[in-house]
């Protein structure tokens, strides 16, 4: 996923500052595609030469209102529906527990139950959201809650494989 898609994105749900897309990404986005103040107006402005948006407004301060164009609708619609995910293959925790065989079994096995208790805690924390969110039938929020669950799920998922990997890893015969 890139930064200028998400912004497009959000901006497709209607105009916004910089200030407000920082704001969007610290309450929804944050679990899922974190940026900085300082990439999000880096990007803003790339996407305003680029023709994909256009400065609707600007106010006291030098603050810019920024909206979507036709061409930046264009760009989101293609993305979305014809750019395959890139489904990064790299996973350093995955990585870790290939290599485990490296480290004696108790500590194999202290790694994946850290690794279930941390899952446990993040499933925690979004519940915590979902529970302090006030969803409603806007885009943003329908589609933030479908995001909201998949992170519920993966979490949930990902605690019971670390403690099923440490009983496997406990019934396994020790290395020579």
């Amino acid at each position: 996923m890139s930064l200028r898609h998400a912004l497009l994105g959000l901006l497709a749900e209607g105009p916004a500052s910089g200030y407000d897309l920082l704001g969007t990404f610290r309450t929804t986005l944050s679990h899922v595609w974190p940026a900085t103040q300082s990439q999000i107006y880096t990007e803003l402005t790339k996407l305003d030469a680029a023709g994909l948006t256009r400065v609707a407004d600007e106010g006291p301060r030098g603050r810019k209102t920024y909206e979507i164009t036709d061409a930046g609708l264009v760009e989101l619609r293609h993305w979305l529906l014809e750019v395959p995910p890139s489904g990064s293959k790299r996973n350093d925790n995955l990585l870790r527990v290939f290599l485990l065989g490296a480290v004696a079994a108790d500590e194999a096995g202290s790694y994946l139950r850290r690794e279930a208790e941390n899952a446990r805690r993040k499933h925690a924390e979004l519940e915590a959201v979902d529970r302090a969110t006030d969803w409603d039938d806007s885009g943003l929020s329908v589609y933030g809650r479908l995001t909201l669950e998949w992170g519920k799920r993966m979490t949930l998922l990902q605690a019971e494989w670390a403690a099923w990997a440490e009983q496997e890893i406990a019934k396994a015969r020790p290395p020579r």
